[in-house]
């Protein structure tokens, strides 16, 4: 069904100059293994002020991307220095009581360690559910419960828990299956990424950043024109992002309005960009 808005692109009369010279989208998927070519993985980018335009991947037998594919390619082109920003659609981190129920302390990068640790959803064999029925991992001492939510998750309305598995719109598989690849992008470019907001909520200029996107909060605004459901989140991720980086209205989004108390919660439990504070 067709939105009644288009891609249109930015005032061309605004002067900012936008932080980021382009915008990735990627709608993600934790089916299957991370080296499965899968359907519904999606990756679109946005140059400037262009229609996001879709990326295949590298030309081989497999028609769609890997999760392990998608890993590599961004490190490739985050290495290269140019100012990107990119939105994958999965959760980056876990609700506050999760840590206190497993005794972590309050640091995303120890969490990503010992999330891997127990769930290694990044092996080339490993299906998320392995680790969910204890055939690999042990993710039995790393379980939450879908009734815990992430401030984020409350104040975007209708998002899920990354604990609400075998529902339909569920983000927990995505989000069990892409945590540990999040670690390695981390580690093979370290000070060359911006995890935001865990590096802190100011990406410093120059510099490309990764964030957390919840594309049900913008795909309504862009037509679907001839794309299927993944490809249109893809999209709408990637134009959102480049819209409001040009219009200047990204900074405000970066900065939500929390108190400090919030705030101090936010950086554990992260944030999905573009979700307002109430």
């Amino acid at each position: 069904m067709q939105h009644e808005q288009i891609w249109t692109p930015p005032c061309p009369c605004v002067t900012l100059e936008p932080a980021f010279v382009r915008t990735i989208g990627i709608d993600y998927s934790g089916a299957q293994t991370p080296t499965a070519s899968l359907k519904g993985l999606r990756v679109y980018l946005a140059a400037g002020r262009a229609e996001p335009v879709e990326l295949l991947p590298p030309p081989s037998q497999r028609r769609y991307w890997t999760r392990k594919g998608i890993a590599a390619w961004l490190v490739e082109q985050l290495a290269e220095g140019v100012p990107t920003l990119v939105g994958i659609d999965h959760g980056f981190s876990f609700p506050l009581r999760y840590f206190e129920v497993h005794g972590l302390p309050l640091d995303w990068p120890h969490f990503l360690d010992d999330f891997q640790r127990h769930w290694p959803t990044d092996g080339d064999h490993t299906y998320v559910d392995f680790v969910r029925d204890g055939t690999v991992g042990n993710g039995g001492a790393r379980m939450g419960n879908a009734r815990w939510r992430r401030l984020t998750e409350a104040r975007a309305g209708r998002a899920k828990s990354v604990f609400h598995f075998d529902v339909q719109g569920s983000v927990a598989k995505s989000t069990h299956a892409g945590l540990p690849w999040l670690r390695s992008i981390r580690q093979q470019l370290g000070s060359h990424v911006h995890f935001w907001p865990f590096d802190g909520w100011a990406i410093p200029p120059g510099r490309s950043a990764i964030a957390e996107v919840y594309p049900a909060l913008w795909s309504r605004g862009f037509a679907c024109a001839d794309r299927t459901q993944d490809q249109h989140d893809a999209f709408s991720i990637a134009a959102w992002l480049s819209q409001a980086d040009c219009d200047g209205r990204l900074p405000a989004y970066l900065h939500p309005n929390l108190s400090p108390a919030e705030r101090a919660v936010a950086q554990v439990e992260g944030w999905i960009l573009g979700v307002e504070a109430k």
